[in-house]
C-alpha cells in the first residue's frame, strides 16, 4: 500500500516555513533533524529529508536536476486558490504560474517551494 511522499530539502527549516502555509500539521521548531514528517487527513504521511540524510544513508546520492516532483494541493474553491497563491507570494515565495481557469475545468495555480519543486494549487470551476 502506498504510504508515503518523501521530499529531500537543501534546508529543513525553510521548507517547513513554506509547507506551514498549507495548514500541515508540522513542528514550529524541527531541532536540527534531519526527517521530519506528518500524517495527511488522507492517512497519507508527508515526510522531509535533509541532503545531508541522503549522503549519510546512499553515499553516491546525488542533487536531481529539473522538475524533481510534483505536488498538487486541492482548495475549497476557486478563490481559495487565489489567495492561497496570494498569501504564498506575500511569504515571500515565488510564483511559476498565476491563477487561471484551465480548460480541465479547474481554477489553477503554480508556486515554487524553497528548493525549485512546483506545487500546484487548484479547486473545481464553480
Amino acid at each position: 500500500m502506498f504510504d508515503m511522499i518523501g521530499i529531500v530539502v537543501a534546508d529543513m527549516a525553510k521548507a517547513l516555513d513554506f509547507y506551514r502555509l498549507f495548514d500541515l500539521d508540522l513542528p514550529s521548531d524541527p531541532g536540527g533533524e534531519d526527517h521530519v514528517e506528518t500524517t495527511l487527513p488522507n492517512g497519507m504521511r508527508l515526510a522531509w529529508d535533509s541532503q545531508a540524510l541522503m549522503k549519510q544513508l546512499q553515499s553516491d546520492w546525488q542533487e536531481p536536476r529539473g522538475h524533481r516532483m510534483g505536488l498538487a494541493f486541492k482548495c475549497a474553491s476557486p478563490a481559495a486558490v487565489d489567495q492561497l497563491y496570494a498569501k504564498i507570494l506575500a511569504a515571500g515565495y515565488r510564483g511559476s504560474k498565476d491563477p487561471w481557469d484551465a480548460f480541465w475545468g479547474q481554477r489553477y495555480a503554480v508556486v515554487l517551494d524553497p528548493d525549485g519543486n512546483l506545487i500546484d494549487l487548484f479547486a473545481p470551476l464553480d
